[in-house]
């Protein structure tokens, strides 16, 4: 691992180690957090960081750093659940696609295109206020409504290059069924777009699921990462480590994905030049 982060240069290694603490925070945080997140104490309101309060506290009284920890997973959960249904859906609708083409192509693309005409986070941000009590469920559902349809054109375009290639010639001709070839002959073959796509996708994920707590549309909890975001904002003229927590650690995962799909796309993207 150490070797294949060397040869992707420092930018990327970079990104690597940010993703990664985040992950290692998102899995143990919460078992070392010193509070419960939702633990209120009337009497430590806005307190500035301390011994007792590390990063300090909310407006409830609650512990910012136990906070910040639980909220890690919950940001984490949504996201690699998020990117993994809509890279699922993605890469079969995008084979199926690519591979039949024709005017089911046609009509399969269209799809993709009324979707894609639709502004993301306004459509989020419909489905989500039509639910009374949305949960992590229904938040879940909306951002990956529209979240499959970047990987769909994606995998659609690497079939279409693929399709016609020997060995999946081959394949036909020793009688595999259409579905066969897909699954074992195309699909595996078009997934390094589509791991590199899915890097910046979690990074989007996280802004998106942090935008709709902001806007108060689709709270999982109050600590999630975009809610102590706003409510930072609303205290920024007393005190700033309520924003400053949440808004430098959103910033520093969506910055790691970059930094890590940049240097995977330069390394796995074979026409790359190399110098």
């Amino acid at each position: 691992m150490i070797a294949f982060l060397r040869r992707l240069g420092p930018g990327p290694a970079l990104g690597a180690m940010l993703l990664g603490a985040f992950v290692l925070v998102a899995l143990v945080g919460p078992l070392v957090a010193p509070y419960s997140p939702t633990l209120q104490s009337l009497d430590h309101l806005l307190e500035s960081p301390s011994r007792a309060h590390w990063l300090g506290t909310d407006e409830n009284g609650c512990d910012v750093l136990s906070e910040m920890l639980h909220g890690a997973r919950l940001a984490a959960w949504i996201s690699l659940l998020v990117t993994t249904i809509s890279l699922l859906v993605g890469i079969a609708f995008g084979t199926v696609a690519g591979y039949f083409g024709g005017l089911l192509d046609d009509a399969m693309m269209r799809v993709v295109d009324i979707l894609l005409a639709f502004p993301g986070i306004l459509l989020n941000l419909a489905i989500v206020a039509l639910v009374p009590r949305p949960g992590a469920g229904h938040l879940v559902f909306a951002l990956a409504v529209n979240g499959w349809v970047g990987y769909a054109r994606v995998a659609r375009g690497e079939v279409l290059r693929l399709r016609e290639r020997e060995f999946v010639q081959a394949a036909r001709a020793i009688g595999a069924s259409p579905w066969r070839v897909m699954a074992r002959h195309v699909a595996p073959n078009i997934l390094t777009p589509l791991v590199v796509q899915a890097t910046f996708g979690f990074a989007g994920v996280i802004l998106v699921e942090a935008s709709l707590s902001f806007l108060g549309i689709g709270r999982m909890a109050s600590y999630s990462w975009g809610s102590m975001l706003a409510q930072g904002t609303t205290y920024l003229w007393r005190t700033q480590h309520l924003a400053l927590a949440p808004g430098l650690c959103i910033a520093a995962v969506v910055l790691g994905c970059n930094l890590l799909g940049d240097g995977l796309r330069d390394h796995l993207d074979p026409r790359r030049v190399r110098r």
